[in-house]
């Protein structure tokens, strides 16, 4: 309780200040850059310890509006920071030293200023795990879990290693998603936008054309034309109500726990789609819990980080209900059977694991396979949509096409 209200008393730390310098290093020569730091004084020493003197000093401009050049700090930035750091390590390179010299290495502002620090308070006796639990949104609960682990282990080097590994293949996995999801959705989105403009702009012209000629229409085309003159007249309601329910449906999503468990256990109902988001929930579950595992993380806690990074409702309730079981005495395999939601083949390669005591070896490749598996399931879902997006465009524009062209060859042939 005092540590609690001393931390709520504590002076929270000022944030750094990039500052544009000039000087002069050892050799006489002039040199010029940017530098993240509290205040000038601060800047200027850090420089002297560089064999740089300072002549000039200003704060950098923030540009208007509140804009700025500087990238913000990604998944991916944390997983390449993550190697680096485990690269640094098993070269023998110090930690305090290891922090300042990829800070130094980045060209991203945002990335320098938060390794930066992160030396500073390292380099005053912080424990690493506690420098990161300071920024959340780069670095969560699992990720300096695993930290403190390896701090307390002394193996922080090989738990790095480990969390770079982690972070990598959790992002070549989102990757793979995105890609699978990115691909149909940009070419339907391009379809409706020609579409769209086929009807309001096109249509029409052929519209005064066929008045001139003051014979009946065929049915299609006045179907399209009735579709067209609808498009005309609301096409602004019809584009606002669709952008309003992109924006209502996404902060009722971001604001609702209930929402977002509805959207994952239908999503996982979709054919194609759920069969691949299931496999990469299972190659999440796997990966996060052979991790967490291999770290020296108990059991339950490790089953609690594997339910957040499952990435779905459904995979999340049913690892919470694992770690239930298996706090009561159930072996992990037996408990995950009752579930009735994880393949036979995961169970048997858990069940492997728990009689050889080899569980994390077997959780990794359980990973492995399933997501070498989201990977072909990728390619040949691409491979699928792109002639059944390709018939559906052609169908479309085809049907307006000829819609169009109709009464001119009943003209013709009239004639």
């Amino acid at each position: 309780m005092a540590t609690a209200v001393a931390k709520k008393n504590a002076p929270k730390a000022k944030t750094l200040d990039v500052f544009i310098w000039y000087g002069v290093n050892r050799k006489g020569k002039k040199i010029n850059g940017e530098l993240s730091a509290r205040n000038i004084i601060e800047l200027k020493g850090q420089l002297r310890k560089q064999g740089i003197t300072p002549s000039k000093v200003k704060k950098k401009a923030k540009p208007l509006f509140g804009l700025s050049g500087d990238k913000p700090i990604t998944p991916g930035d944390v997983a390449i920071i993550s190697r680096q750091i485990a690269t640094m390590l098993g070269a023998g390179v110090p930690l305090v030293q290891t922090i300042e010299m990829i800070g130094k290495g980045h060209n991203n502002g945002n990335i320098q200023k938060l390794l930066e620090d992160i030396g500073n308070k390292l380099a005053s006796g912080i424990p690493l795990s506690d420098c990161l639990r300071e920024h959340p949104r780069q670095f969560d609960d699992l990720y300096c879990d695993l930290v403190a682990s390896g701090e307390q282990s002394g193996s922080l080097e090989t738990i790095y290693d480990r969390i770079a590994t982690y972070k990598e293949k959790a992002e070549a996995l989102k990757a793979k998603i995105k890609k699978a999801m990115t691909y149909p959705i940009a070419v339907l989105l391009i379809a409706g936008i020609v579409t769209s403009i086929l009807l309001i702009f096109v249509v029409p012209v052929f519209q005064d054309i066929f008045a001139g000629f003051g014979a009946e229409l065929p049915g299609f085309t006045l179907f399209v034309v009735g579709i067209s003159e609808f498009m005309v007249a609301y096409w602004h309601l019809g584009l606002g109500a669709i952008f309003s329910f992109i924006y209502l449906f996404k902060r009722a999503h971001r604001n609702s726990q209930k929402l977002r468990d509805q959207v994952d256990r239908r999503i996982l109902k979709l054919p194609v789609i759920g069969d691949l988001l299931e496999k990469a929930a299972v190659a999440r579950y796997a990966r996060t819990l052979s991790t967490t595992f291999a770290a020296g993380v108990p059991l339950i806690d490790a089953l609690e980080s594997a339910a957040g990074a499952s990435g779905n409702a459904v995979f999340r309730d049913a690892i919470l209900e694992v770690r239930a079981e298996v706090t009561s005495g159930m072996q992990m395999n037996l408990a995950m059977r009752n579930c009735s939601i994880f393949p036979d083949m995961v169970i048997q390669m858990v069940a492997i694991g728990e009689e050889s005591g080899a569980v994390d070896d077997m959780l990794s490749k359980v990973a492995n396979v399933y997501e070498a598996e989201v990977d072909n399931a990728v390619d040949s879902l691409t491979s699928l949509l792109e002639p059944m997006i390709m018939a559906v465009l052609g169908v479309v524009i085809g049907g307006l096409i000829i819609a169009m062209y109709l009464p001119i060859f009943q003209i013709g042939m009239i004639v």
